[in-house]
């Protein structure tokens, strides 16, 4: 697996060549604000290496996923919301609408929120 691909929207953010609101980074993922939120703080958590979906996490993947789950808590306590809660949302495929093939954790919050997530919605959103 390559550490980068050259024409993935969010390893070029990760290199800097895409501009982004960056909330959050460390030596092993970044974390964004989303270009269309879906709530008032929606922020993208990635690994800084490309890894396509959650179907391509292999066992050696395991700290990467760890830090991103981390990383999380950490955003929500910079947002503010790490008290009044946040959903942690990641989408893997076509059926879930994944439209950008880089392992992304969607945390939103800032508002109260139903279950099921954007029920009834089929919009195009990561």
């Amino acid at each position: 697996m390559k550490h980068h691909e050259p024409d993935c929207l969010f390893c070029r953010i990760v290199r800097g060549e895409i501009p982004a609101t960056i909330i959050y980074r460390n030596e092993h993922v970044i974390a964004f604000r989303d270009i269309t939120p879906v709530a008032p703080h929606h922020v993208l958590i990635i690994p800084v290496r490309h890894i396509a979906s959650l179907n391509d996490l292999t066992p050696e993947d395991e700290s990467i996923a760890g830090h991103i789950l981390l990383a999380a808590g950490t955003v929500a306590g910079i947002l503010g919301i790490r008290e009044s809660g946040y959903r942690l949302v990641f989408n893997s495929g076509p059926d879930a609408l994944q439209s950008v093939f880089h392992i992304h954790g969607h945390l939103i919050g800032g508002q109260s929120m139903g279950w099921p997530p954007f029920a009834g919605s089929a919009t195009l959103h990561g």
